[in-house]
């Protein structure tokens, strides 16, 4: 009896061991736990990668974005420095443009603004996107700009000499035709376009690269701008006060009366086509007029329009193109003469105050913009005194030959110094001989994507289209930050 029941309790305590042991070897569930395991792990890293992505999508069009405003707002600033509210609202317009298609972000507090220098155009601010995935990771936001990087960047002003790669100084003379035939319209026009320019170059905040800018105001002679600089061009001795000319013979012989005047014409001799510094024997002559007040000859330019030496002074520049009057003839070789000699380090003692740089130096480049609305028809005689209009191609009274000759040598010769001549035409209309030479007056393009640097324009608006057109080629905006 008791061995029975001694068996009955081992059997009720072995029968559950003998169920476990059934169940040892048994291992169908593990594969479903593990998955369970890495599905959790997968999904992780795939909504992170869908919201990593999301967030290099949308951060690639905010910077994209950001740069964009950035360069249209420097554009607009290097157009007309003066008024920044609108350079800031041309950055802030496209940035909106071009983020319409972004992802939805939140904390978009990008804005824009003129640098303290005021050559700039800086970016502020930040934006997020927001992460569906990445928040089981306690992180619901991303930063599309790096947070606690003030400015974002900025778009500067820069200037390139119009090479597009190197950054150098730049010394401009700029020859504006203020002869008769461009009073009315057509000097206002020109007006507008020449401050244009100088708003555009003549960058606030320079440093060591600079941009100075010369004014050379032409029609029959040249006024220098003091008594200084004209003694030195013209030398100071033997210059008579009048000088009496007879021309004719018999009963026709006329004798006419000239008078020293204050202005320069051209140089004869041997440098008449060089920038060889004044002296003796090589002087630029004097202008003697039939005309006369207090027994002194009458300059054809006023006084208004002396010679502007190379500046960073845009005030005084903006001045002097505001008073600009028209009268004359087209001496155009003069022009391009003073314009020239406003460049060339051998007329430094001329303006001792704002000396050129040399010959080659690499951080400057020297550029020429000559302006007319005609052809060159005013030359001289050994005298000083004007000959011989409207006769090109002989102009055989002349000592030097017709102005448009001497005007295309001249431009040859400065080309040979490393000066870039721009040449503008204002309505010239159909004469090919005026055409002829500002073509051959301009700096020829040295490789396929240089910039043709003769405009032939036909209205005030393509006037100062040019003007800005040379401006935009010779300061550039880069990127920073």
């Amino acid at each position: 009896m008791l061995r029975e029941k001694q068996s009955t309790f081992v059997s009720q305590f072995l029968a559950p061991n003998a169920l476990l042991n059934d169940f040892r070897p048994d291992q169908e569930g593990n594969v479903a736990i593990v998955f369970c395991l890495m599905a959790t792990v997968l999904m992780l890293a795939v909504g992170a990668a869908v919201d990593v992505g999301r967030w290099l999508h949308a951060r690639d069009q905010t910077v994209a974005a950001v740069d964009a405003a950035l360069l249209a707002g420097g554009r607009q600033l290097q157009t007309d420095g003066s008024d920044q509210d609108s350079a800031i609202a041309a950055a802030q317009k496209l940035y909106v443009q071009n983020t319409k298609s972004r992802l939805p972000v939140i904390g978009d507090s990008i804005s824009f603004a003129v640098g303290n220098d005021g050559i700039s155009v800086v970016a502020n601010g930040t934006a997020y996107i927001q992460t569906p995935f990445l928040q089981i990771a306690n992180i619901d936001k991303l930063p599309l700009i790096a947070e606690g990087q003030q400015p974002i960047a900025q778009a500067q002003l820069a200037v390139t000499g119009g090479n597009g790669s190197q950054i150098q100084s730049l010394e401009i003379s700029v020859m504006l035709d203020v002869t008769g035939s461009m009073a009315g319209q057509k000097l206002q026009d020109l007006k507008d376009s020449a401050s244009d320019l100088l708003n555009i170059v003549l960058l606030s905040g320079q440093s060591n690269l600079t941009v100075k800018v010369g004014i050379v105001p032409f029609s029959e002679d040249i006024r220098l701008p003091n008594t200084a600089a004209l003694n030195l061009a013209r030398g100071t001795s033997n210059l008579p006060s009048t000088k009496s000319i007879t021309t004719g013979s018999g009963w026709s012989q006329t004798t006419t009366k000239y008078y020293l005047s204050d202005c320069v014409v051209e140089r004869a001799g041997n440098e008449k086509y060089t920038d060889a510094a004044p002296a003796a024997g090589q002087y630029v002559m004097a202008h003697y007029t039939t005309s006369s007040s207090g027994g002194k000859g009458k300059c054809t330019v006023p006084s208004t329009a002396a010679i502007a030496p190379l500046t960073s002074d845009k005030s005084s520049l903006l001045t002097i193109v505001s008073n600009l009057k028209a009268a004359g003839g087209t001496a155009g070789h003069l022009g391009t003469a003073w314009a020239w000699y406003l460049l060339s380090p051998n007329w430094a003692s001329l303006w001792p105050t704002s000396t050129p740089a040399p010959y080659g130096t690499e951080t400057v480049q020297k550029i020429a913009i000559l302006m007319t609305d005609g052809e060159y028809n005013t030359q001289y005689d050994s005298n000083g005194i004007s000959v011989n209009q409207n006769s090109y191609p002989t102009c055989s009274s002349a000592v030097n030959g017709c102005s448009t000759t001497q005007a295309r040598s001249l431009c040859a010769a400065m080309k040979q110094q490393g000066i870039v001549i721009y040449t503008i035409g204002f309505q010239l209309g159909g004469n090919q001989t005026a055409i002829d030479t500002l073509s051959q007056c301009a700096t020829a393009p040295t490789t396929p994507m240089d910039h043709v640097k003769f405009y032939n324009v036909t209205s005030g608006v393509q006037l100062k289209q040019a003007f800005r057109d040379i401006a935009l080629k010779l300061t550039s905006l880069h990127l920073s930050m």
